[in-house]
């Protein structure tokens, strides 16, 4: 009887410590008709959520360059982090989408021939899908997106294009997208990309953060709140330290961290504590 006690008693405490503990599937995929391809995700699911009826604020966050949607799986520790932050109430439950922006064409945008509209899919196709495959609020104020560098740009893009979608944005050592007009040019030329000269400067304007923000209407930026953090090491703190200042300029509420680190998934492991409970925020309409 004392054997049997020890046993139940063993099993409630491994049962305990595994309903503590959220859920990773990094190898999920969905055909995209836009991108004719099958495209990969990951998603991380709370603690609570195959025990609980309720749905959830959605986090999408983006990888960089040279990673795919196992990058904040496999070196960011999203499990980890994220469990941790809820057990200690810094960040409410939530679903993190993790999609792949590195098969086909790398990089969140449309091509500027419009032959690869990752945009596209992911408005029109990802996000519908993954919001009806998921028990996901679907309302701007439950919905945030982040990245690291070309993740970074993404979200800041993504926020900027569609305000009306995400309640937060958290570009970490994001890669802006070229200063001038003649480093677009220079960058289409070196991935070998096709294109007519003279759309060279629309689609400048519409894939630098800082062209956004001076262009678009100023309350239509402010109704995101804004997470911009880049280490003072990092290579590209020259395009968010201008972002910032435009920002400033404009006088649009946004918080601005500059941490010592490099571009280095250390930095970005330090980073996510601070995008999740940013983001909770929002979610809890502080």
């Amino acid at each position: 009887m004392k054997n049997q006690f020890i046993f139940l008693f063993l099993i409630s405490g491994l049962w305990a410590a595994n309903a503590q503990s959220g859920k990773v599937f990094d190898e999920l995929s969905m055909k995209s008709t836009i991108l004719d391809s099958e495209r990969k995700y990951a998603v991380y699911l709370p603690p609570d959520y195959e025990t609980s009826q309720r749905s959830y604020p959605v986090l999408y966050l983006l990888h960089g360059a040279g990673d795919d949607q196992t990058g904040w799986i496999q070196f960011g520790e999203v499990l980890r982090i994220t469990d941790l932050a809820i057990k200690e109430g810094k960040a409410t439950p939530l679903i993190i989408i993790m999609p792949d922006a590195n098969s086909g064409v790398r990089g969140y945008f449309n091509s500027i021939n419009g032959d690869w509209r990752y945009e596209d899919f992911f408005f029109e196709e990802l996000m519908p899908h993954v919001e009806k495959q998921y028990r996901i609020k679907s309302e701007k104020r439950y919905r945030a997106v982040a990245g690291l560098s070309m993740g970074g740009g993404g979200a800041f893009m993504y926020a900027l294009y569609r305000p009306e979608l995400f309640s937060s944005a958290c570009p970490l050592s994001a890669y802006i997208g070229p200063l001038r007009v003649s480093e677009m040019e220079e960058r289409l030329k070196r991935n070998d990309e096709n294109y007519n000269k003279r759309d060279v400067k629309a689609y400048f304007d519409k894939h630098n953060a800082i062209s956004l923000i001076q262009n678009m209407a100023v309350e239509d930026i402010k109704s995101v709140r804004w997470y911009i953090d880049c280490g003072d090491d990092d290579f590209l703190y020259e395009g968010n330290s201008l972002v910032h200042i435009a920002m400033k300029k404009k006088e649009i509420p946004h918080e601005y961290r500059v941490r010592d680190g490099g571009h280095s998934w250390t930095y970005w492991r330090e980073s996510l504590p601070k995008v999740l409970e940013f983001v909770s925020d929002a979610f809890h309409q502080y």
